[in-house]
């Protein structure tokens, strides 16, 4: 129950302190009460615009307001019966009046229902055990024996030979780039359709990005606009350094024919598999197919060390080089030694003991992901205008997030307008990536679509993404899922 002193009005008061009242008190509505103080109204900034547009000044006071019962409450009343009530009149705020009728408190929708977040951290009791022995040793700075761990426990889980524990996912790229020789003036070719994270390494190296399309059945790198792209290359006496591959959402992309063009045009595979830790191509774990692969493990991601990354590769050269280049590429001599430009890129040993516990715990976040994903679609079937990211026969995605587009000539809604609805609810979605070759970054980079259509750019255009913690509850997807009926229907 809120304070509602400063947002109690009678008729009496001007236009313009009612005005300055809502933005001084940061309440979206005032309540207007007879001289006994019993409730007559709700007022909202709506209101008032609306006196404004019939003529009246911003002197004149409220007494021309029209008499409006209230939509309230008594303070006896339960939570759930209080919450059925906002959403059946699409309000965020209700007053409490008590027997008499008088204002005694306001409920507000973000008090009462905690947002439902896109995907928060799942964090358990494993990484506890590992992060207190980092204190009781007193290894807390870069290295140690939980980054050792951490290294060796995940090359395992994804059949690797060698890992690098890195700051982030974005590290890990930028010394694959480095690794692979990439300078100024050199080309490497990126999807398109991702974050900017596996875009600006690029930049880094002073190289020249070129950005390649989706294909429909995975939304992630188009083989055949990389085919196009690479004959453009090769007519050109152009060689590209590398080719990020970016497995998007926790979803695979075609790597056996990607595999196939990088070995016949003699360019290297660096994966993006910053969002697909668990997820599979063919039974084999996505990063393990190019000479590296990177992962990432910032806050939203499906397992966490609060922030992070790990580069893996199967040669066991370049990983050494890695970890020696992330160490401010420190010489093996008794004093501060450097021969070449080295980076600050490693993991602390306390954020790797928090890694060890969450990988414990990786298949069942993936199992919990899926079954959040099969919920949605299950309760949403009879919405036509929801199309679900597909899943091709040779993928097994660890559906990092939800993720849908509407089809525009039936949903009568755009992605921004669903995403304001939701928000409305106390619920977050947020929209799928601006593919690279829209932001105005990369505005001079070329970019092969996949046909006559750019896949990306209808995804962005028509796409987004739901609530999708692993530690979501039923009782909360229930709620999306409830809202998402209501506002498609």
């Amino acid at each position: 129950m809120n304070e509602i002193s400063r947002i109690l009005v009678k008729n009496t008061i001007s236009i313009r302190n009612a005005f300055e009242l809502l933005d001084e008190s940061a309440s979206t509505i005032l309540l207007l009460t007879d001289d006994s103080g019993c409730l007559i109204r709700t007022i909202t900034d709506g209101d008032i615009r609306r006196l404004l547009l019939s003529g009246k000044l911003l002197t004149d006071d409220l007494s021309s307001l029209n008499q409006k019962p209230p939509l309230v409450v008594k303070e006896d009343q339960s939570i759930k019966e209080i919450l059925l009530l906002m959403d059946s009149e699409e309000v965020n705020q209700i007053p409490i009046v008590n027997c008499e009728n008088k204002p005694i408190g306001l409920h507000l929708r973000h008090e009462l229902q905690p947002k439902i977040l896109l995907s928060k951290p799942h964090m358990g009791e494993n990484e506890r055990h590992f992060v207190e022995e980092a204190f009781q040793s007193n290894w807390i700075a870069p290295l140690g024996p939980n980054v050792d761990a951490f290294e060796t426990d995940l090359a395992a889980y994804v059949n690797s030979g060698y890992a690098a524990a890195l700051s982030s996912g974005t590290a890990a790229i930028h010394l694959a780039l480095n690794l692979l020789g990439v300078s100024y003036g050199d080309t490497v070719i990126c999807s398109s359709f991702t974050f900017v994270a596996s875009a600006n390494p690029i930049l880094y190296q002073g190289a020249v990005p070129i950005f390649i399309d989706s294909e429909p059945e995975s939304w992630n790198m188009s083989p055949i606009a990389l085919e196009k792209c690479l004959n453009d290359c090769q007519r050109n006496g152009i060689k590209p350094k590398a080719i990020i591959v970016v497995h998007l959402y926790g979803q695979s992309a075609d790597m056996d024919l990607i595999v196939d063009l990088s070995k016949r045009f003699n360019v290297p595979i660096v994966e993006d598999a910053a969002e697909s830790l668990g997820a599979k191509y063919k039974g084999r774990d996505t990063g393990t197919f190019g000479k590296f692969g990177i992962f990432s493990f910032n806050g939203n991601k499906i397992i966490t060390t609060s922030g992070g990354g790990m580069l893996i590769s199967h040669d066991k050269k370049m990983i050494e080089k890695a970890r020696y280049l992330s160490t401010q590429a420190r010489e093996p001599a008794p004093h501060y030694e450097h021969t070449e430009i080295g980076f600050n890129y490693r993991m602390s040993n306390v954020l790797a003991g928090i890694g060890r516990g969450q990988l414990e715990v990786l298949d069942d976040r993936v199992r919990a992901k899926r079954h959040l994903f099969d919920r949605y679609v299950d309760k949403l079937k009879e919405i036509e205008c929801i199309e679900w990211m597909p899943e091709p026969e040779w993928s097994y995605s660890n559906r990092w997030l939800t993720t849908l587009c509407i089809k525009p000539h039936k949903g009568g809604i755009t992605p921004s307008g669903l995403i304001e609805k939701l928000s409305f609810f106390n619920i977050e979605a947020r929209h799928l990536w601006k593919p690279m070759h829209q932001q105005p970054l990369f505005s001079k980079a070329q970019y092969y679509p996949h046909s006559n259509i750019s896949v990306s750019d209808r995804l962005f255009d028509t796409g987004l993404c739901l609530p999708s913690a692993s530690n979501m509850t039923e009782e909360q997807q229930e709620r999306v899922i409830f809202h998402l009926k209501k506002i498609l229907s």
